[in-house]
């Protein structure tokens, strides 16, 4: 393999590597204060964390419940009858990947639309 050869892949291998650490990063950031609570598709509540008081939100699915606790202008899954308790162990929503409780079809996730809803509400 020449030197030309070597300093080509090498280029080649940076590149790619600094594209996984972009999409890495951008999904890895939350996009604002605002989060939507949505179960088995349908909006139950959006909610804008930077104004939220502390409070525990109490959903139910189908006889089994989710206790989402916001705190400090966090959000998270606290407690859950659900089997495996994945939507409890991922811990504080602090990224754009969701927070989901697949037995209870329960999604919490960061959003864009709060802002346009509170400027159209004023």
């Amino acid at each position: 393999m020449t030197r030309k050869t070597r300093i080509l892949l090498l280029l080649c291998a940076a590149i790619f590597l600094s594209g996984v650490l972009g999409c890495v990063w951008v999904l890895n950031r939350p996009r604002g204060t605002w989060v939507e609570i949505l179960q088995d598709g349908s909006l139950i509540q959006r909610i804008d964390l930077s104004q939220a008081r502390d409070q525990n939100i109490d959903v139910e699915y189908e006889g089994r419940s989710n206790r989402i606790t916001i705190e400090n202008g966090r959000i998270r899954v606290s407690q859950a009858d659900c089997p495996d308790h994945i939507c409890v162990d991922r811990g504080w929503l602090d990224s754009s990947i969701p927070i989901v409780c697949l037995p209870n079809r329960l999604v919490i996730q960061y959003t864009d639309q709060g802002a346009d809803i509170d400027a159209l509400a004023q």
